[in-house]
């Protein structure tokens, strides 16, 4: 009778404890952790390529990745496609991503306009000299040196000299033909003098956990301590401060020429604005772990939008 009685007892504290096991979850958070991710919709392989200096929106774009994989600033992509709201793009809509003067040409070359002089005139021929006949003559004679001179003594004028003929030799050196060279092309020093000019160095001191792989990691990770200093690789303008590529963290930009630009990403903080001038060494940030899975810093140089290796362009150590 004893166990009766504490029966319903049991029953009611499985029941509880069946109901703290069964109880609903809250669902993990979609946050892409990989560096440097590419969460985009890939392109089929039968989709029409874009023309030059265009590009066609794809899901989970962001005007801020459009601009970086096309090494252009995010403010003029706005102005050259005068976009009211730049978070509000549509999937296949196409952009412009380089000037409207450069005609999809990012290398940075502009070709210069040469006004060539107009054709001189020909000159007009002198009107030829005609000579009037004072009478018919009905007896044709064939053409002779002595003929001449007995047809000018026949009209009263005095007997010309006839200087022989001498056979013409033919050149067989004729005149070089001189070919104006094509137009040439001016370079933008910025493009050119300037790019061999930088001088790189390492934008943090640490270990590094991530080489750089296409497919995979477009830089390299270099581990460090939350707050620890992060440099500018070399001078430049700061393109870019912000959160506004997801799997960057807190990422700043730096343009250092035409073509070659830095990002650092999962940075703690940003000490830089958008249009600042820097120099080579100046820190730019402090280290940490925004958008990523421990405390480093995402490193990637980019050329003509396209990233490269960084060992390419940073000194040993």
């Amino acid at each position: 009778m004893k166990y009766t009685s504490h029966l319903p007892l049991l029953l009611l504290t499985l029941g509880l404890l069946s109901a703290c096991n069964t109880a609903p979850r809250r669902p993990a958070p979609v946050i892409d952790r990989l560096p440097a991710a590419d969460n985009r919709a890939p392109r089929s392989a039968d989709e029409p390529k874009d023309e030059r200096g265009m590009y066609t929106v794809r899901k989970g774009d962001t005007l801020i990745r459009i601009a970086l994989d096309h090494g252009q600033n995010y403010r003029d992509i706005v102005e050259w496609n005068k976009l009211s709201n730049p978070n509000d793009i549509k999937v296949d809509q196409v952009l412009r991503v380089s000037p409207p003067d450069s005609k999809g040409d990012s290398s940075g070359v502009v070709t210069s306009k040469i006004d060539m002089p107009p054709p001189s005139e020909p000159k007009t021929p002198p009107a030829p000299v005609v000579v009037k006949k004072s009478t018919p003559r009905a007896d044709k004679r064939a053409y002779s040196d002595s003929a001449l001179a007995e047809l000018q003594r026949g009209e009263g004028g005095a007997p010309a000299r006839v200087e022989p003929k001498v056979a013409e030799k033919p050149d067989l050196h004729p005149p070089a033909i001189t070919v104006a060279p094509p137009p040439a092309t001016v370079s933008n020093p910025m493009a050119a003098s300037d790019e061999e000019k930088l001088s790189w160095m390492w934008p943090s001191d640490g270990r590094i956990v991530a080489t750089f792989d296409e497919g995979k990691n477009k830089g390299i990770d270099i581990a460090g301590k939350a707050g620890q200093q992060v440099m500018a690789a070399g001078a430049g303008k700061v393109m870019y401060a912000g959160s506004g590529i997801r799997g960057y963290g807190n990422l700043v930009i730096v343009k250092h020429s035409n073509s070659l630009l830095s990002a650092y990403a999962h940075n703690r903080s940003i000490v830089v604005k958008e249009g600042q001038s820097v120099t080579k060494g100046q820190m730019i940030a402090e280290m940490g772990d925004s958008d990523a899975d421990s405390v480093k810093l995402h490193f990637e140089i980019r050329q003509q939008g396209k990233p490269v290796d960084p060992s390419r362009f940073l000194p040993n150590r």
